[in-house]
């Protein structure tokens, strides 16, 4: 049937360049689609606390972490147990929420990559606080769905990501980079984007190994940050 009413006609379109919008945003993910980045923000928990006393410990650092649904936040957590359990104080926090850098002898700053990349706070983070990052020990780590298949390749790739921020704030030089694979629920991801990622194949699961993770919190980054 033909619809010539032109108020219908007007309320399609809408519809389709809604859809389209949505559409494009979603394709526009690269190589890494990390669960964050997609899920529903009203189930979302991010992990923050700190553990050991700074009484007692030789150094207190900070895991701090960009993430838009709490995925990452769970790498930033396991990390964080694992300096304080090797002895350090650690502070984990979102980003917007770490406080003066000046209480810390190191750092450990992580984001989930989204659309190829760190996402902008993690970024502005760095930069805005090059120089008193700049005088202590500092690691990197991402967290990327690509890593479920952890091929040379993938790994490779999902390295290059960091390469801006390298370039950015050459002066810091972290100790160590970190690379993780993340998690994917499609229950928690709209219609439109459990479409599309279904049909780039995306795995759906947590694939985060827990023991990799904990072991490049132990060295490089506990090594050095003890030193």
């Amino acid at each position: 049937m033909e619809v010539n009413d032109p108020n219908i006609l007007r309320m399609e379109r809408r519809r389709f360049l809604t859809l389209s919008a949505g559409l494009i945003a979603a394709m526009a993910f690269g190589g890494c689609r990390s669960v964050p980045d997609l899920a529903r923000a009203d189930e979302t928990k991010f992990a923050e606390g700190r553990c050991g006393s700074d009484k007692n410990m030789r150094k207190k650092v900070l895991v701090t972490y960009a993430s838009k649904y709490g995925s990452t936040g769970g790498v930033a957590d396991a990390i964080g147990k694992e300096l304080c359990g090797k002895g350090l104080a650690a502070d984990v926090a979102l980003i917007r929420n770490a406080g003066d850098l000046g209480l810390y002898q190191g750092v450990v700053v992580g984001s989930a990559i989204y659309m190829g990349k760190w996402m902008p706070e993690a970024t502005d983070f760095v930069k805005r606080n090059r120089d008193t990052l700049g005088r202590m020990p500092v690691a990197y780590f991402l967290v990327c769905i690509t890593l479920a298949q952890p091929t040379e390749e993938n790994r490779a790739e999902v390295l290059s990501y960091m390469e801006p921020i390298m370039k950015a704030v050459p002066e810091i030089r972290p100790l160590g980079i970190g690379t993780f694979a993340g998690a994917l629920d499609y229950n928690k991801l709209s219609w439109l984007n459990k479409q599309i990622l279904k049909a780039k194949g995306a795995p759906e699961g947590d694939f985060r190994d827990w023991n990799s993770i904990r072991t490049w919190a132990r060295e490089p980054v506990y090594a050095r940050f003890a030193r």
